[in-house]
This record gives structure tokens, sequence and C-alpha cells, in this order.
């Protein structure tokens, strides 16, 4: 079979389910890659993003879905893979109107990969839920219990610039952001 019309398909999945429907459709990609030589499916993916989350005031890197209860399949579409994605366990259907689904547009496919990419190359991005000119209580180290306001925050270090009062004068520390609570 010659690959001639490969584009981008969103798949909507039972909530919880996308990576079992992933695996699924990779297996039939397996199978056909074996039985003919080659694929009218290409790749199934879960589109995920790696992020930094406080529980119990400790850091923990957790893995996200950008997309909960959808999967992206690179296919041929025809009647013979629609019927080989909709007989897929956990799958749905098809994103789209009617009974037509609808490719993604090139923008939002290169969004979608560009940022798995990002993620791989620059490393975690962390979220401090801190902004500047937020004031903010120290709950840990030296400076605990007092108060400050947010001067910098340095999201690549994972920390943030506050400014203490320290003897009645301001004082510029910086701690990491596990050690803060907002007001």
């Amino acid at each position: 079979m010659i690959m001639t019309d490969l584009k981008w398909y969103a798949i909507q999945t039972y909530s919880g389910h996308e990576n079992k429907v992933q695996r699924l459709i990779q297996g039939r990609i397996d199978e056909d890659s074996v039985r003919s030589g080659s694929t009218e499916i290409k790749e199934a993916i879960v589109p995920t993003q790696e992020v930094i989350e406080i529980r119990n005031g400790k850091r923990v890197e957790v893995t996200k879905r950008l997309y909960p209860g959808y999967v992206l399949v690179n296919m041929d579409l025809n009647e013979r893979t629609m019927f080989t994605i909709n007989n897929i366990q956990g799958v749905i259907k098809f994103v789209g109107s009617g009974n037509s689904p609808q490719p993604l547009q090139d923008i939002e496919i290169k969004k979608i990969l560009g940022i798995e990419v990002e993620q791989t190359q620059e490393g975690e991005q962390e979220e401090i839920p801190f902004h500047l000119g937020q004031v903010v209580e120290v709950t840990q180290g030296p400076f605990s219990d007092f108060s400050g306001t947010i001067q910098e925050v340095y999201a690549d270090k994972g920390k943030v610039k506050v400014e203490v009062s320290l003897f009645g004068r301001p004082t510029s520390v910086e701690l990491d952001y596990t050690q803060l609570k907002g007001f």
C-alpha cells in the first residue's frame, strides 16, 4: 500500500483509557506492518507534559495529559482505517462533524508536537504559583513566619526573590518557592 494522504485525527476515548487505546492502536500498526509490510495507520500519541507540583511541601514531577480523553492518530483516512479505529476497545468516536472526521490543522499539530519537542530539549518547566508584587509568608527556613513581597520569579531555578523586613529594613532574600505560602 502506498501512503498518500497521512493526516492527524483526534479520537475521543473514555476518560483514563488514553494510554490503553494508544497501545491497542500501536498493536494494530505492528500487526499491519508485519502482515503487509506497510500500514495506513502510522502513529498514535497521547500528548503529555511534565510539570512540577507541590504535595505535602515537596516537589513532585507529574506527567499530565494535555488533552484528557483524546488520542491523536496519524493515518490515511478511509473506510478500512475508520472501521479499525472505531472497533478498538475504549474508543468513543472520531472528532468531527457528523460522520466525517475532521483532520487537525497543520498549525494545531505543529503546536502540539512542538510542545513535546520543547519539553525534551529544555527539560521540565516548573510552574511557580506566585506573581510579582504578591504578599507571601515564609513557612520554612531561617526566615519562617516572616511576611514579604515577591520582587522576582526565577521559574528556571524554582526560586523567588522576596523582600522581607529584617530589623526594620527591607532585605531581599532568594528562597525556594516551596518555602512560601500565599495570602
